[in-house]
């Protein structure tokens, strides 16, 4: 998959280079299967994430929306157009969006990014999903892997997602692209966080600091470390229980943070499953279980973070226990059959 999307980017840059559509930068793997724990070995789907930087003659703003859930923190990507002139004076190929006539930008120059994958001034999540949609089918004959691999596009409104299969092995992708804040290991992403999400939304995402963290611990950790293979267990032994994958994997990386990797070997490897049980069962009866990014002073020096989201108020992993009675009683009653 890594050597897949590598070689992607290399063909998105060939294709993109004199276009006024985002710039794609390499893929970032992400979550479980990226982070050597996936619970579904059977039916794993690979997700990257495809950082976009603005092509030339514009600009990326990324505004905080302070409306709706304190749970979620969204953005959405302002695309301003700015001046080229001087490019043009040093012999650039491109007019000026800002300060050339619209009836010469129209017969000699592509459209702009907001004549294009925008709605009003915004960037658009569904358009651009549609685009890169596109773009991956025109890229795949041009791949190494086209010569003995199928490519399949599969639906998806704010992503694309596709399999390859060689009639032996299937693996299943999906591409999620976002914009980077700063320099850090933050991104706003294309992925939804409601059961609605509105186009031009787009959720704060901290896969790749969670990533990250894993990449650092596993650096730090002995040969025979079993921490992974704990997460794994415990989060394929609760599938069909009403706890998120991402409920136990935000426990593991609490109680990773707070117990040494060396004592997560063979023999501790039961006492860490209780462990884990009963953190789960702390957060259940104070209904409150924290994100672990966000609002988190102490982090490796390795996971680098916008100081806004260090200082933002902590969101609540189980705030819909707190708000429906009956949600947090059925997951007690599931906990104690677990």
């Amino acid at each position: 998959v890594t050597e897949l999307m590598d070689n992607y980017t290399i063909f998105f840059g060939h294709v993109l280079s004199n276009s006024f559509y985002p710039v794609l930068q390499q893929a970032i793997g992400v979550g479980s299967a990226f982070e050597g724990w996936s619970p579904r070995e059977q039916d794993v789907i690979y997700r990257v994430l495809v950082p976009m930087t603005p092509p030339r003659g514009h600009s990326f703003h990324l505004e905080l929306d302070t409306a709706g859930q304190r749970q979620v923190r969204n953005f959405r990507v302002r695309v301003q157009l700015e001046c080229t002139c001087t490019r043009e004076q040093q012999g650039d190929n491109m007019l000026c969006f800002l300060h050339h006539p619209e009836e010469e930008l129209r017969r000699n120059q592509d459209p702009s990014l907001l004549d294009t994958l925008c709605t009003g001034s915004y960037l658009d999540v569904q358009k651009t999903a549609r685009w890169f949609c596109q773009l991956v089918r025109a890229v795949w004959p041009a791949l190494p892997q086209s010569h003995s691999w199928h490519l399949t596009l599969l639906p998806s409104r704010r992503s694309c997602q596709f399999k390859v299969t060689n009639g032996e092995e299937t693996f299943r992708i999906e591409m999620l692209f976002g914009v980077r804040r700063d320099d850090s290991d933050v991104f706003v992403s294309s992925e939804p966080r409601e059961i609605y999400t509105p186009r031009t939304t787009w959720p704060e995402t901290y896969a790749v600091a969670e990533t990250q963290l894993f990449k650092y611990i596993a650096s730090e950790a002995p040969p025979d470390s079993l921490h992974l293979k704990c997460l794994q267990f415990f989060t394929r032994f609760q599938l069909g229980f009403c706890f998120s994958t991402y409920t136990i994997k935000t426990i593991f990386m609490y109680l990773l943070n707070a117990t040494p990797v060396i004592f997560w070997s063979r023999r501790d490897f039961v006492d860490r499953l209780l462990d884990i049980r009963d953190y789960l069962y702390l957060c259940l009866t104070t209904k409150r279980l924290n994100h672990f990014i966000v609002g988190k002073r102490r982090l490796p020096r390795e996971i680098n973070v916008p100081p806004d989201v260090e200082t933002a108020m902590i969101p609540n992993v189980f705030h819909h226990l707190e708000q429906d009675s009956d949600a947090h009683s059925q997951a007690m009653y599931e906990f104690r059959f677990l």
